[in-house]
């Protein structure tokens, strides 16, 4: 199983803004061949938002037509997250990848409809679950009929304003589904550290990035921006692009090293 990377925006921005992020990251996986899988991201929705007046992405109409250009250009294969059981099947025809939001991974009218979509379909842990509680999940979306699934480790509550990542949940949580994945960046983030919005220290995705590469994950979740600190979500925690592809490059040494 070649390593996956999970990379985009936070959340969609301009049209501009999107293209280039995937014409940089195309470029990049196209020189790495066949040494690894990419799957382009970006949410058409932030709904878990710290403040009111937060920005929540383009909605699900522009957002979707923003993927599908870029799915059209590029010839990537796409992820997106879903936040009710009315946006699913609409979401399942764009794109390859479902993915269901950590505060919602216990959410069973969800599961269950993500699940029978047809889709592969990546399952983010809360960040107040342990990894073998994921299971439930699991077996929600397999039980619907889902064929492939992914669990996603985004670190866990470590008091307030701030997150852990216990790396082993990787093992524990690949013993339940298909693939795991490290969510580098969302791993860094302060919840509500900011007063009105999380904070987060990017400074340490390359280091967490090599941490879960060595460790045998089997792929990694980076955001990544042109401007990282005018981004409209998570501008504290995503790095910028010449960064994104050096940290991947850093992981496949881990890997390919092994």
């Amino acid at each position: 199983m070649r390593p996956m990377f999970v990379m985009g925006p936070c959340s969609l921005e301009s049209r501009d803004v999107v293209m280039r992020v995937a014409e940089h990251l195309h470029g990049y996986f196209e020189r790495l061949g066949d040494r690894a899988e990419w799957i382009f991201k970006g949410s058409f929705l932030k709904d878990n938002r710290t403040a009111e007046g937060s920005y929540e992405g383009p909605g699900m109409e522009e957002g979707l037509a923003i993927l599908e250009a870029v799915s059209s250009t590029f010839g990537v294969r796409m992820t997106t997250d879903v936040h009710g059981v009315s946006q699913v099947r609409a979401v399942a025809d764009v794109v390859d990848v479902i993915q269901v939001p950590a505060f919602l991974c216990r959410q069973s009218s969800l599961l269950r409809e993500v699940g029978a979509a047809g889709r592969t379909v990546n399952v983010k842990k809360g960040q107040f679950m342990s990894p073998t509680n994921m299971r439930g999940a699991v077996d929600k979306l397999t039980g619907s009929g889902c064929e492939e699934v992914w669990l996603t480790e985004r670190g866990s509550f470590f008091g307030y304003g701030d997150l852990v990542v216990d790396l082993r949940s990787l093992s524990i949580m690949s013993g339940l589904c298909d693939r795991v994945i490290l969510d580098v960046t969302h791993s860094l983030q302060r919840p509500g550290a900011l007063g009105d919005s999380s904070g987060g220290r990017r400074e340490f995705a390359p280091s967490l990035a090599r941490a879960g590469a060595a460790w045998g994950v089997g792929g990694l979740f980076i955001e990544t921006h042109p401007h990282p600190e005018k981004a409209l979500s998570d501008a504290t925690t995503m790095v910028d692009l010449p960064t994104a592809t050096d940290i991947v490059s850093q992981a496949l040494e881990h890997w390919e090293g092994d």
